[in-house]
């Protein structure tokens, strides 16, 4: 094709968008690009093909502006819009009956709702800079992409944040700028120069924080000698330590694992005209002249959430001290058994991860320790597009290989709350089907000798390849499981496990972590070596993932009271007691994973109600605390009837307000209302905001970031602005038909 055939095309951004198709497989998620007859002999490096790109990137550019989260439009273009009219309001039956033609629409071949699940601004840099050092190459088209969404997400000021919508920081401006540069950008590039006068008028790449010391010391731009010690020898400890990293939670434990092995061996890429580049532009002062041993404590204002604590300050002198004599045979017995460690995480996980942090280092690892040309780093790239998403903003490394059963869990309630979900059966069978493949019937190779907890019974967060069950994942599949009229093969017996697995869960304060049991004391987050995120080092016991398990567990016992009805019933005081302590004296609940307070005091209430419901706690004292928790919400409502919380609630723990009322936040707080006595009015308002912000094709605008981790990055979420406004529809009318 020549180039006036390429212009004669006409190609518009739709028709771009178009071209991305997102190809599922029980929950697998792959983007693919999909050319047109007419363009699809092209070549990239040729003068057609470098239009075509350009083409491509000017379809993606994206003003931030309008709304830092993009609305997901590559995939809910495939959305059914049959809408008649434009402007109408809808009364609850026609809202819910559109929202789920809408919604159900965009439902995957397999069963589940896939979604945007970016928003951290640290984790595409290191896919780029795993991928730079490995000379694992990036197609064209997501190269293309993957520069316009970081492009598109720069702030005003030059830099870029820990997520979307943060300001800029050392960590997010550093590692954009590097992986544009190694992407092939020019230093000269006016959005570059003015991200690196950022860089230097802060310091420069000295005072990026401990994980970005890690990437740019792989890349040889940041001296290993400016690192503290990550000492591979601490996995050979005796593990009844309190501080053994088996005990420290596992995403933290799984991230500095493979870090300790690059650590270890000095991993480094090697040298080119680029990195020497690199090296001069990053710094405001000569390379050669920096002192790292005092750069190792340096980091940004902009970066620190929870700064170092003395502790760690002394221990790290001491590790330090040993690594300038450490022992070979000591050394290489650690990075033997890490490597070893890493490779039963590759296999357990079939070499997704537990998330997209661990996945890129252990690459590299995989990478220095195999080889390219290996099974095992082959099995590797082959996983890197699990992780890749595609909106109108660009392409971003998601949080996870996606939220497949999470999200998809929700929904299946959301419709089988609502009194006509059978106007929907086929949308309700395939929801259900997806949900239950995905629950874990077998324990993963090695488990115990690599410090995981039980897995039968459990459902993960994503899909079943990636294979770790989460407390709250297994609790809302094992509701769906429970709550279906389906029948699927042993469903009482799999119910049977799943609350098993559940039981196992339950911590010594009558709450329920993550993944795991809590493991380790609360002093061990003094050793949290970070810097920029809070509580990592241990799994605590969270309010809404004790509230998923708690009502798991009750509705379990009504439909089967023989199994365990001690037991469980035990682990139900124990629980609601914990959800009790955690309440705040202003009625709310703090959210760990949501935004926040709303989000938070939804899980606490829910749980609270069905026990007070069912008489399995004392009732005055949960209803001292629904109504706290009522007051709480009815004093946060708008004039217009919305709730609308900023993701600074988390940072700062009270209660921000947005600049408007949210559709998600609203529909948390009826979620909540609905389940207390005397706020009706304060949840009618809610609704009527929620059928006045609804779509003329049934969807809601997608608004602010909605999910949160570790307090300090938000996290996309975004069929949950479908999701809760149609569960809170469904649960509000349900209760006005029964009075």
């Amino acid at each position: 094709m020549n180039k006036k055939a390429l212009s004669e095309v006409h190609l518009t951004r739709e028709e771009i968008f178009q071209w991305w198709n997102l190809k599922s497989e029980n929950g697998r998620q792959v983007w693919e690009l999909q050319l047109p007859d007419e363009l699809s002999d092209i070549k990239w490096d040729s003068e057609e093909g470098r239009e075509l790109l350009s083409a491509i990137d000017n379809a993606f550019i994206y003003d931030k502006k309008l709304n830092t989260h993009a609305s997901d439009k590559i995939l809910r273009a495939r959305a059914k819009n049959d809408s008649e009219t434009s402007g109408e309001h809808y009364n609850i039956e026609q809202a819910l009956e559109k929202g789920w033609q809408y919604y159900s629409s965009i439902q995957c071949e397999d069963g589940h709702f896939a979604g945007d699940y970016g928003g951290p601004h640290f984790l595409l840099p290191g896919l780029v800079v795993a991928c730079y050092i490995t000379e694992t190459p990036l197609a064209e088209p997501h190269r293309t992409l993957i520069t316009r969404y970081m492009l598109n997400h720069q702030n005003d000021d030059g830099g870029w944040g820990l997520h979307i919508e943060g300001q800029s920081t050392m960590f997010g401006t550093c590692m954009q700028y590097v992986s544009l540069r190694l992407l092939g950008y020019s230093a000269e590039h006016p959005r570059l120069a003015k991200a690196r006068e950022w860089i230097v008028q802060h310091g420069g790449a000295e005072y990026i924080p401990p994980w970005g010391k890690f990437y740019l010391s792989c890349l040889g731009i940041y001296n290993w000698e400016g690192n503290n010690s990550l000492l591979p020898e601490m996995w050979l400890l005796p593990r009844w330590l309190p501080f053994f990293p088996g005990r420290y939670w596992c995403h933290a434990r799984m991230v500095y694992l493979p870090m300790s092995y690059c650590y270890g061996v000095r991993l480094t890429a090697k040298d080119n005209p680029l990195l020497q580049q690199l090296r001069s532009e990053i710094y405001s002062k000569n390379y050669e002249q920096i002192n790292w041993v005092e750069a190792r404590n340096k980091c940004s204002n902009t970066d620190i959430y929870q700064p170092m604590h003395p502790i760690l300050i002394i221990l790290y002198k001491a590790l330090n001290f040993y690594e300038k004599k450490n022992l070979k045979s000591l050394r290489k017995k650690a990075l033997d058994f890490i490597i070893s460690y890493i490779h039963a995480e590759d296999e357990q996980t079939n070499y997704i991860d537990i998330g997209p942090v661990n996945k890129v280092i252990n690459m590299l690892s995989v990478w220095h320790a195999c080889g390219k040309n290996s099974p095992q780093f082959q099995k590797h790239a082959s996983r890197l597009k699990d992780y890749l998403w595609i909106a109108e903003d660009g392409m971003k490394m998601q949080g996870y290989n996606g939220s497949q059963l999470w999200d998809t869990a929700f929904a299946f309630q959301a419709l089988h709350d609502w009194e006509n979900h059978k106007l929907f059966a086929s949308s309700y069978k395939n929801m259900f089907s997806f949900i239950e493949k995905q629950q874990l019937l077998q324990e993963p190779p090695k488990n115990e000798e690599f410090f995981r907890h039980s897995s039968i019974g459990g459902f993960p967060f994503s899909n079943k390849d990636h294979g770790w069950p989460i407390t709250d994942c297994t609790a809302e599949g094992l509701k769906s499981l429970l709550k279906s009229k389906i029948e699927v093969p042993e469903k009482e017996e799999r119910s049977r496990r799943a609350v098993d697995l559940l039981l196992s869960f339950q911590n010594n304060d009558g709450g329920w972590a993550t993944y795991e049991l809590t493991r380790a004391p609360r002093w061990i987050e003094k050793l949290n070596p970070s810097l920029v995120f809070g509580n990592i080092m241990i799994d605590y016991s969270y309010t809404e993932c004790s509230s998923a398990a708690l009502q798991a567990l009750m509705l379990f016992i009504e439909q089967y009271p023989d199994y365990r009805n001690k037991d469980i019933q035990k682990a139900i005081q124990r629980g609601i007691s914990f959800i009790l302590s955690r309440q705040q004296s202003d009625g709310s609940w703090y959210g760990s994973w949501g935004v926040c307070f709303t989000y938070g005091t939804w899980f606490a209430t829910e749980a609270l109600s069905k026990a007070q419901k069912k008489g399995l706690y004392n009732t005055e004292e949960i209803n001292n605390a629904l109504n706290k928790a009522g007051k709480f919400l009815e004093q946060k409502q708008n004039e217009d009837g919305g709730w609308g919380e900023d993701f600074q609630s988390c940072v700062e723990k009270k209660y921000v307000h947005s600049k408007c009322s949210q559709a998600v936040n609203t529909a948390w707080a009826v979620l909540s209302l609905i389940r207390i006595e005397g706020f009706e009015k304060a949840a009618e308002r809610g609704i009527e905001f929620i059928l006045k912000n609804q779509l003329p094709n049934g969807d809601w605008k997608q608004q602010g970031i909605s999910g949160v981790f570790n307090h300090s990055c938000a996290i996309s979420y975004s069929n949950y602005r479908n999701i809760f406004p149609l569960w809170a529809l469904a649960a509000y009318q349900a209760k006005a038909l029964k009075k």
